[in-house]
């Protein structure tokens, strides 16, 4: 299925593709703070509708995860990473997911503040 996502001001739009049978609440100080719900997918998904300088970037702890934000109203996109296998991925906030019902997905806790 494609998607279509962006933050609330409309600076920054993009699109993906997947099937969302779930979506990860991770407790870090991060993710805690701004309550984001993450489903993650290949690098390769994400497409960007919208010029990437359009965002801005974010990282703590490792600095190993680009956490992308708008500038002007504040709202976390998604997050840019590998996963263990060396995979690039994104983290993409379904939260900004247009036409989705999150409370129909079931969400998987990550004790992210132990990592």
């Amino acid at each position: 299925m494609k998607y279509q996502a962006s933050c609330h001001c409309g600076q920054n739009a993009f699109t993906f593709e997947g099937e969302v049978s779930d979506v990860l609440a991770c407790n870090c100080s991060m993710c805690q703070r701004r309550g984001s719900l993450l489903w993650f997918t290949p690098r390769e998904n994400l497409q960007l509708q919208t010029p990437e300088s359009n965002s801005s970037a974010y990282t703590f702890h490792k600095h190993v995860i680009q956490h992308r934000f708008c500038p002007h109203c504040g709202i976390h996109l998604y997050g840019l990473g590998t996963n263990p296998q060396g995979t690039a991925i994104a983290a993409i906030n379904m939260r900004c997911v247009e036409g989705i019902d999150l409370d129909t997905i079931p969400v998987k806790h990550f004790d992210g503040r132990s990592v």
